[in-house]
This record gives structure tokens, C-alpha cells and sequence, in this order.
């Protein structure tokens, strides 16, 4: 694995991480955090010596836009005409949530939703209620006989649903041993849409803070309903520029 180094320009301190541990520890529970991963120190040093915003326009113009074919998928998923991704975020965590949907339509960026603010929230119950949301939306598409692919970060949210729901749903909704799940009613929910439209719809893992504009995108909106302490989930209203809303702080 080659080496990555991290640019911190806002969080507890301010600096160039040599791995991610270490740039994680400035980052988290900070509200408006802004942070990059570059493959060289060089680089990471010219975009330390100038504001975040300049790096989010410089990756953007040298990253696959993701208008004409999401960055992410390979060609063999292109059967998916629609795809809709999902984030949540929270502050501290446990504390203030909210949650972040990006929707593609043959790769162009067409819809951003934010809301489900939660001044008690959690990271994964933040990243729960984006996939039960983008289940939703998806239940729309199919119903026009398109198939979906739904994309989150989240892999506990993923697991929770696609793998470990259907064992303990046999188990009477217990982990073994009369053991307690964490976020039941959210989980059992999700599920029981899931499994409607499986079939129909694949769950796809997209590694989180990796230049993949419609997860970012999604991070952006989870933020901001945060934010905006937004409750419900609305759709966003201002004009659809990507570097604009990349440019909004991060979660």
C-alpha cells in the first residue's frame, strides 16, 4: 500500500499527518473540520501553504467528474442507471446528527437532500436513517422499473441490513444469548424494506473521505442539516455546483 499523508487545515491542530490515525485524532467531534489525503509529501505541503478550498478545486478539475460516470463504479455495475448515495454525521458523537443523500440518474448529479437532525444522535444511527431514506427514494425509481444502487460509507450500516438483520431476526431480534442490539427499531425498519426490494436495488460500500464526489456530496448535505439543525429530510434548493457545495465544511 503506498504511503499517504494528510493535510489537517482545520481541526484541533492544524498540520500534515504522516497517517491517518494521527490526522483522524485532530479531526474528530470538530464541527467544521476540513482535511485532504495526498499520495506525495510534496503535494501535501503546496496545498498545506494555501486555504482548503483551493484543494478541493485542484482535485476537482484532475478527478474523473463523476457527471459523465461515477469514479467508483466499473463498468460491469453500469446497469444501474440510478444511483443514490447516503451519509450521516454527528458532533460529538454521541450528539448532534444529521444525514445526506446524493442522487445520480445515468451519471448526472440530479438531486441533494438534507435533514433528520438529531441533537442526541449517533454516527450510525445517523448512517441508518440515509439508507433507510435512500430505500425510499429507491422504492420510487424501481417502481418506474429502473434498477438501483444504493452507496453508503457506513459498513456497520451495510452489515446491520444486508447481513446480520436476517440472523437475527431468527434469533427472536437478539444477537445470541438474549444479547441486546443497539438501534433495533431503525435496523428492523430498514430491513423489512430491504428485503422488498432486494432484488431490484444492490448496497454498495464507498470508502468514506476518498474523492468520491457523490459521497462527498452526500457529507456535505449530512453536515449541514446538521447544521441547520434541519429535521426533515428536504431537498436542497440552492443551485447544484459541485465545487461550491465541496467547498462547504465536511464532516
Amino acid at each position: 500500500m503506498s504511503k499517504k499523508f494528510y493535510v489537517v487545515w482545520q481541526g484541533i491542530k492544524p498540520g500534515i499527518y504522516q497517517n491517518w490515525a494521527d490526522a483522524k485524532q485532530q479531526i474528530d467531534g470538530q464541527k467544521n473540520a476540513q482535511f485532504m489525503g495526498f499520495t506525495s509529501e510534496q503535494d501535501a505541503k503546496k496545498a498545506f501553504s494555501a486555504p482548503y478550498s483551493h484543494a478541493l478545486k485542484a482535485r476537482s478539475k484532475t478527478a474523473p467528474t463523476t457527471k459523465k460516470s461515477p469514479a467508483h463504479v466499473d463498468k460491469a455495475k453500469s446497469t444501474h442507471p440510478i444511483h443514490i448515495y447516503s451519509d450521516g454525521a454527528c458532533s460529538p458523537n454521541p450528539g448532534k446528527s444529521g444525514t445526506g443523500i446524493a442522487i445520480y440518474q445515468q451519471g448526472t448529479l440530479t438531486d441533494l437532500w438534507y435533514g433528520l437532525y438529531n441533537a442526541n444522535g449517533t454516527n450510525n444511527t445517523a448512517e441508518l436513517l440515509g439508507l433507510l431514506m435512500a430505500f425510499r427514494m429507491a422504492e420510487n425509481f424501481i417502481s418506474r422499473g429502473l434498477t438501483v444502487d444504493v452507496l453508503s460509507d457506513s459498513k456497520y450500516s451495510i452489515d446491520c441490513i444486508t447481513k446480520w438483520a436476517a440472523g437475527w431476526q431468527k434469533k427472536g431480534w437478539t444477537r445470541g444469548k438474549g444479547e441486546e442490539i443497539k438501534n433495533l427499531p431503525l435496523i428492523q425498519e430498514c430491513f423489512a424494506l430491504y428485503l422488498t426490494l432486494k432484488d431490484k436495488v444492490s448496497v454498495s460500500y464507498v470508502k468514506g473521505h476518498a474523492n468520491i464526489e457523490g459521497n462527498e456530496l452526500a457529507d456535505r448535505m449530512a453536515v449541514y442539516a446538521r447544521n441547520q439543525k434541519q429535521v426533515e429530510l428536504i431537498p436542497y434548493k440552492a443551485s447544484l455546483d459541485i465545487q461550491t457545495i465541496l467547498a462547504m465544511p465536511s464532516g
